[in-house]
């Protein structure tokens, strides 16, 4: 590994490790902002933090980050937001199945070195959407690449959320070039689908996995802004709906959706089968499920 690769290593995990700082102080700061409407007498919420570890085959170190929890709070029934920094050898089904992705290289050789930030949010106000946001940086000896993305998942929807969500992204996006957008959003539309429920997660955003176009700052930048889209796209939305009054039927719904995430979730996200398979914290992989849901 050259030094320049150490020092891009670094600096991907420093960047993640000050946009969880960032959306952590964001996120308390609604909950103290909440004078009105449903549950603003409640204290407001804050992260309970947690360092996590991740332990390698051989029960010796392979990184860790750090878990934030808010349960109960006035605004976010339940957020989690993670950031890690992991590292050693990759087990035979992840090998094979990055290999099928055609990562080069990686059976030949399955050390692994991977950062990101990963957060989902659950809220009380079922007219307020959850979300889901995360970027990362991937290594292995045959390559790198940059991952993430953020998507909108409301049990009631409003267009002009969905809108506002999208064009955020959009203009984040634009200066790394007019295709970036249509491709991000298309690729979300592809992979937050249910194929069981024959029907989206949510309403959308960008997603994008494997980028590497040959230069890493492009890549990194491209990152960056992704991860610098999240604030301003979500939380006007939650800033305008959260006092908003609602009944049983309006929670219900809320609960059935949720069933839905936490279906895609457990079978099809990718993040959820690698953080599972590799040996990380198993409570800082499933914080993205949900604190209530059901079924009909």
């Amino acid at each position: 590994m050259t030094d320049a690769m150490l020092d891009q290593k670094a600096e991907a995990s420093a960047w993640f490790r000050q946009l969880r700082d960032d959306i952590v102080a964001a996120f308390e700061g609604l909950e103290d902002s909440h004078s009105e409407g449903p549950f603003a007498q409640a204290a407001p919420g804050r992260f309970e933090v947690t360092e996590t570890k991740r332990q390698s085959d051989d029960g010796s170190d392979a990184g860790g980050g750090l878990m934030s929890v808010m349960r109960g709070g006035r605004v976010f029934e339940k957020v989690g937001v993670n950031v890690s920094t992991v590292y050693g050898t990759l087990g035979t089904a992840a090998q094979k199945a990055m290999a099928a992705r055609g990562v080069p290289g990686i059976e030949a050789d399955p050390r692994f070195w991977a950062s990101g930030i990963s957060l989902v949010a659950h809220m009380q106000n079922p007219h307020c959407p959850a979300v889901h946001m995360n970027t990362r940086m991937f290594w292995t000896p045959g390559a790198w690449w940059f991952g993430g993305g953020s998507d909108l998942n409301p049990c009631l929807e409003y267009d002009d959320d969905t809108a506002h969500f999208h064009a955020v992204q959009k203009t984040h996006l634009d200066p790394h070039g007019p295709e970036q957008y249509p491709r991000l959003k298309e690729w979300a539309d592809e992979y937050f689908y249910i194929p069981h429920r024959n029907r989206a997660r949510g309403v959308g955003g960008i997603f994008m996995d494997d980028q590497n176009s040959g230069d890493w700052a492009a890549d990194f930048a491209l990152t960056q802004d992704i991860g610098r889209a999240f604030l301003p796209a979500f939380v006007p939305l939650v800033e305008k709906r959260r006092s908003m009054a609602f009944g049983d039927a309006e929670k219900d719904a809320q609960l059935v959706h949720r069933g839905l995430y936490a279906e895609y979730n457990l079978v099809y996200d990718r993040g959820t089968k690698f953080g599972l398979a590799t040996g990380h914290d198993a409570n800082a992989v499933l914080m993205s499920l949900p604190p209530m849901a059901k079924w009909v």
